[in-house]
């Protein structure tokens, strides 16, 4: 009997060190999760019979380090949640394992060509929330853009004086203040629009408004805004929104901007600019990506801009140990571990994006060595069960 069960215990012990030398294997595997063999003891009624494997598990909940790459579409999860991605037959799995590049069609895959799941957006770089699919980034540059709004927000001076002088832009004295912003046509070439700004009394403000030198018209007279404060420095309620129009010629569209004053003041301290943002670009080519800790995928281009791309989701579940492991870096959900519910990153449970760094194996070097070093003096303890259970035997037909 002792035989048997010393052969149970060399099965079980076996199978435990195959697994530390899995692990020790993967110690370098991004994203992989460490395993633990689980035994129990084997009875037939009160006879004990020796021992089993019971299971293998899963050290999923367990993070690894994150380790810099440098590489923008190398992406790790600082906290909870799983990448979602897609094979070619449709099959879905979760990983940690955040090794992303582009295939020949511009979609994120990892190094199985399983494509990376997320929130796709359209041409303006608006996010289509209610659908998950293939993420997969636009090729080639970004087309000129016209600019159509402006923000603005200054302090006019309350302690200026009215000008002694009929307003004239060449005329320093005739105007309080002044400002210029960098303005671009549909073809993406670039333009002034110039503001001047006439105290008229308490109060009271008129803007004037050029490009490039010209003055811009309204009903065939010089376009003027008022600007009207409160008693507090306020700007008025009517006088927010301004809509300019300028005709460039050169066969690009005219310009149609709708200039926002809200937040402008007028206070007993100097002329100060604190916003001044223009819609509006020229044209220029794909440098590069970025990924952001929300998920969201950009473009970036040669001149400054960049278009969203899509959002990368993540998937949480509620009983996680549940999942079938079908590699040490990939699972697949089961009954056991619920159905994903998938989300973006960083809202509720789900942790946020590190762009340039990857998860390293959570697999604890000592701790496996430990382990291997118990398993040795366990096999080696079933083989002299055996080696004893056979000079016994040997001892017993010697004396018959």
């Amino acid at each position: 009997m002792s035989f048997n069960i010393a052969l149970t215990g060399l099965s079980a012990v076996n199978e435990q060190l195959n697994t530390i030398g899995h692990n020790i294997a993967n110690s370098g595997t991004v994203g992989f999760k460490s395993s633990r063999t689980d035994f129990g003891s084997l009875y037939a009624e009160s006879q004990a019979m020796g021992v089993e494997v019971t299971g293998t598990t899963q050290s999923i909940s367990q993070g690894g380090a994150l380790t810099t790459t440098n590489r923008s579409l190398d992406l790790a999860i600082s906290g909870g949640g799983f990448f979602v991605t897609r094979a070619s037959n449709g099959d879905i799995s979760y990983t940690r394992a955040g090794v992303f590049g582009t295939d020949k069609d511009s979609f994120l895959t990892n190094g199985l060509g399983q494509r990376l799941q997320g929130y796709p957006a359209d041409a303006t770089g608006n996010l289509q929330t209610g659908t998950v699919s293939d993420l997969q980034l636009k090729s080639g540059g970004i087309p000129a853009k016209a600019t159509d709004a402006l923000s603005f927000v200054a302090n006019l001076d309350a302690n200026q004086e009215v000008p002694a002088v009929a307003f004239d832009p060449l005329v320093a004295d005739s105007y309080n203040s002044t400002y210029t912003t960098k303005l671009f046509d549909s073809q993406g070439k670039e333009h002034t629009l110039t503001q001047y700004f006439v105290k008229v009394g308490d109060n009271e403000w008129d803007a004037h408004y050029y490009v490039d030198g010209a003055e811009l018209q309204s009903g065939g007279a010089a376009h003027v805004q008022r600007l009207s404060f409160s008693a507090s420095g306020q700007l008025g309620g009517g006088v927010g929104m301004v809509n300019l129009e300028a005709t460039l010629g050169g066969g690009v569209a005219d310009l149609q901007i709708q200039l926002d004053y809200t937040g402008t003041s007028q206070y007993g301290s100097e002329f100060s600019v604190t916003g001044n943002r223009a819609t509006g670009y020229a044209a220029g080519e794909q440098t590069g990506m970025s990924v952001e800790k929300d998920g969201r995928v950009y473009a970036t281009y040669s001149n400054g801009e960049r278009l969203l791309q899509g959002q990368v989701v993540l998937a949480s579940f509620v009983n996680a140990e549940g999942l079938k492991n079908i590699s040490g870096t990939a699972w697949t959900e089961t009954a056991a571990s619920g159905a994903a519910m998938l989300g973006a990153p960083g809202i509720g449970q789900y942790g946020t994006l590190a762009s340039g760094a990857l998860e390293s194996s959570n697999v604890d070097l000592t701790q496996q060595l430990v382990g291997l070093m118990e398993g040795q003096r366990n096999y080696q303890a079933n083989t002299q069960v055996i080696s004893t259970n056979k000079e016994l035997t040997q001892v017993l037909f010697n004396a018959i």
